[in-house]
């Protein structure tokens, strides 16, 4: 493998082929941090107005730590892995206790703040900084994998420790910026998932795979992941002109974001059996008139690790019981002030509640 040569076919394409984005434009650390964590399981196209109305919210460290944390997780909706958004504010109070403000130029500083990663910390020190380190994500396991032809699964430890050791390799020291973003650009533009266009790739005279059957099937995972199953019955309930929410707490999903009343079921219910359910007796106890005045279907929701099932129901209560006066009592006009995961959004949809 001529490393002086890749790294020159891989600097003209990408000076050719590369997007213009806007964390691109700028040296700031601040700014390719606010991106990379957005741009972490999010696409380009997704991550983009997200990481424009973040940076003109908080367009510095202070602004990010001075924050709310309610306020963060609103501009944060609709992205998902909320842990992010709680894992940057958290980040921002660590730069101003500890580094006074400013963002670390030392790796090993990086590294120690709150939600960076490996990966995170070589993309802010090499983008910012130029440091020599090598930028090893999803697009360039890909590259690399094909490039070798290599079938060490990128999902174990001799398999992490194996491309990293590769990436430093064919690192450009003198240009780690540049170098890094062309390999994330090439695998997200050229050397795609599938069956890749080989013919159209610059390195096509050093891939071991151009061509091949390989090329379909590498990088290789080891490890399968073990779906789990969640029912979501979500209840709307109004008395008047008020609904309710929740804050959803502990160490699962969407943690801090607000959600209607929720059943949560090993198995689906259907109407009648939610309606009998003891949680749902709780919440009406004493109400003579129930009335279910609209039902949404069934969604799913993918994650990473789990499928959920949601159907919300909307009911209509005479009074308010005292399991739903510890719930917050929410105006409709004051709807937005709460962040609420994705799947509520898409769930109020389906009802149409801005209709009679």
């Amino acid at each position: 493998m001529n490393k002086e040569e890749i790294r020159k076919a891989l600097a003209l394409w990408y000076e050719r082929n590369k997007r213009i984005l806007p964390w691109r434009d700028t040296k700031d650390p601040y700014a390719i941090w606010i991106s990379e964590i957005i741009l972490q399981q999010t696409r380009v196209a997704q991550g983009y107005d997200y990481y424009l109305r973040f940076m003109e919210r908080f367009p510095n460290v202070q602004t990010l730590a001075e924050a709310q944390e309610d306020e963060i997780l609103r501009l944060w909706q609709g992205l998902g892995y909320y842990s992010r958004a709680r894992n940057l504010h958290t980040a921002a109070h660590q730069i101003m206790e500890k580094h006074k403000g400013f963002f670390p130029r030392d790796p090993k500083e990086v590294r120690l703040l709150k939600g960076i990663g490996d990966y995170t910390t070589a993309a802010i020190c090499s983008f910012a900084y130029n440091t020599p380190i090598a930028v090893v994500d999803g697009n360039v396991y890909r590259v690399l994998a094909r490039l070798t032809e290599c079938e060490i699964p990128i999902d174990t430890t001799a398999g992490k420790k194996h491309y990293a050791q590769l990436a430093q390799e064919l690192l450009d020291p003198q240009h780690a910026a540049l170098h890094n973003q062309a390999m994330m650009e090439l695998g997200a533009l050229q050397c795609v998932p599938g069956t890749p266009n080989c013919q159209q790739c610059p390195l096509t005279t050093w891939c071991k795979s151009a061509g091949k059957e390989t090329a379909s099937i590498l990088p290789i995972k080891e490890k399968k992941t073990k779906i789990r199953i969640r029912y979501f019955h979500y209840i709307r309930f109004i008395i008047g002109n008020t609904f309710y929410l929740q804050k959803r707490t502990g160490e699962d999903i969407w943690k801090h974001l607000y959600e209607y009343p929720l059943i949560e079921t090993e198995e689906p219910l259907d109407t009648k059996s939610l309606l009998t359910h003891p949680t749902f007796l709780n919440w009406t106890e004493g109400n003579s008139n129930i009335y279910i005045t609209r039902q949404s279907g069934i969604r799913k929701h993918v994650l990473s690790h789990q499928h959920i099932l949601a159907q919300l129901t909307e009911v209509r209560l005479s009074k308010e019981t005292p399991a739903l006066a510890k719930l917050i009592g929410v105006q409709p006009e004051k709807a937005d002030v709460y962040a609420v995961p994705r799947i509520i959004e898409l769930l109020n949809n389906d009802i149409k509640l801005n209709q009679p």
